[in-house]
């Protein structure tokens, strides 16, 4: 619904009030932006007349917000940054559109940027820009059409695309596995293990899809599976690895199987998560059948 034009204040005054609600003065918003501290002032006060309300509490010499002021300017600061994204990315790529995609860093840099190149070449007019989330966020104050997601389809407000299953299999160095002597499930409760922080019931799920009943685990905690595959590479541990963010690793001998038992997720997997409010934008709509025919079975792509 488009709102009415009374309800969209002019931009010279929205700048002169963000700029002063940031910087706490009137004065040294009209330096930031190359104006007389009056026409700030007279801005402001054009704008709290459109809002019938003030803005800030004029003291002597101060100002300082109301509490009110504070939430509006808040909420104008994030529109100001959402409108100098949009511009940004038209001006960097003003044939095509802007694709902002959030990842995660391990599956962005092993699975998904190999076969970016692919992307590219079948979209030349598509600008992407990768920024890296390991949490879901809310699309309504972050700027990015999409993101990447491992769990369970349950991102509120968001249409997801199922992607890929997970293999996780327990991987440590070779010399760790001799001297801990691991040959059955059970064996890994005398080994040190590592855990990831997003993922903090894996190895008790691991022990029990493998008939391990109430094990007691502890171990060294990591945020990100790329620092905990180079622990494991390191001999500092076993660590619970999905199997395709591994096989450099694997190929080179750097890591092998703990033990032979892989364990395949059965509710959780990879996602492409979209705003249902951002589902028409072509960019995205040319990401998303690219990655579902990556994700087809079978499907080699550009590997």
């Amino acid at each position: 619904m488009e709102l009415p034009r009374r309800f969209l204040p002019p931009m010279h005054m929205l700048r002169a009030f963000e700029t002063a609600a940031r910087l706490g003065s009137f004065t040294a918003a009209a330096t930031e932006l190359n104006v007389t501290q009056s026409a700030v002032s007279r801005q402001i006060r054009l704008l709290e007349d459109l809002l019938g309300a003030n803005l800030f509490m004029r003291v002597r010499q101060s100002v300082a917000l109301t509490e009110a002021g504070e939430i509006y300017a808040s909420e104008i600061r994030e529109a100001l940054r959402r409108i100098g994204s949009a511009t940004l990315g038209f001006k960097a790529n003003p044939q095509g559109g802007t694709l902002k995609l959030a990842i995660l860093p391990t599956f962005g840099t092993r699975w998904l940027a190999p076969r970016l190149p692919h992307f590219m070449a079948a979209n030349p007019g598509i600008n992407l820009n990768l920024v890296t989330r390991l949490l879901p966020f809310d699309f309504d104050l972050e700027p990015l059409d999409a993101a990447i997601h491992y769990g369970q389809p349950d991102w509120p407000g968001a249409e997801m695309d199922f992607l890929l299953p997970e293999t996780v299999v327990p991987a440590c160095s070779r010399a760790l596995r001799a001297r801990h002597e691991l040959l059955r499930p059970e064996d890994l409760l005398r080994a040190p293990l590592l855990h990831l922080v997003s993922r903090p019931d894996a190895w008790e799920r691991w022990f029990s899809t493998h008939g391990v009943a109430d094990a007691v685990v502890h171990g060294m905690l990591l945020d990100q599976f790329a620092l905990m595959t180079q622990a494991a590479v390191a001999g500092l541990g076993v660590a619970l690895l999905p199997s395709f963010l591994a096989e450099d690793e694997f190929r080179r001998g750097d890591l092998v199987a703990a033990i032979d038992a892989p364990c395949h997720t059965q509710a959780d997997g990879y996602y492409l998560a979209c705003p249902v409010d951002r589902t028409w934008y072509p960019p995205l709509q040319a990401l998303r059948a690219w990655l579902q025919q990556e994700c087809k079975p079978g499907f080699e792509g550009s590997r």
